[in-house]
């Protein structure tokens, strides 16, 4: 998995976990689930749902592999049609944030958030967000390195005021 793909797949889990955390909001009707199904189809919903069934199925294969490696060939194989036979199943995916979204927007905002991400500016947003989350997502690793050193020297010079050489 590249780092793109690690960058959206922590995306989903992160905007997951808000959909979650948060309280309902909104009540749903069939004209708002339809609305944010919109709003997760302009946001490339269905295409980042692609490299988790692809990851689920290839977690799979690696596992058989393991246990079975004379069978590496066979397992390719059926792992080529499985991720094809398992590709529909990401409408259901989609279909579950439309009504996550659904839950947490009002049919008005939902169709004032696609009104949005029709415009130049929304479709920018959308092509540049994974961009700029995979940059953040980068900065967030080398920032956290540069404070784990800061973290460790004090947890020594406090320690060592306590009479202990770490």
């Amino acid at each position: 998995m590249n780092a793109r793909h690690f960058i959206k797949l922590v995306s989903i889990a992160a905007i997951g976990w808000h959909l979650l955390a948060a309280p309902v909001l909104a009540q749903t009707t069939p004209a708002a689930v339809a609305a944010a199904r919109e709003v997760v189809e302009l946001k490339g919903g269905a295409q980042m749902f692609d490299p988790i069934i692809i990851g689920v199925v290839e977690q799979t294969k690696v596992a058989l592999i393991q246990t079975n490696p004379q069978l590496s060939r066979d397992l390719d194989a059926v792992s080529a049609q499985l991720r094809s036979e398992y590709a529909p199943r990401r409408e259901e995916l989609v279909a579950e944030a439309a009504k996550f979204y659904a839950q947490r927007f009002t049919e008005q905002e939902l169709k004032e958030i696609v009104a949005f991400l029709r415009t130049p500016a929304g479709k920018k947003m959308v092509a540049q967000e994974p961009l700029a989350l995979e940059d953040t997502f980068q900065y967030v690793q080398q920032w956290s390195q540069r404070i784990g050193e800061d973290v460790m020297n004090r947890f020594r010079a406090e320690m060592k005021k306590k009479g202990h050489n770490l």
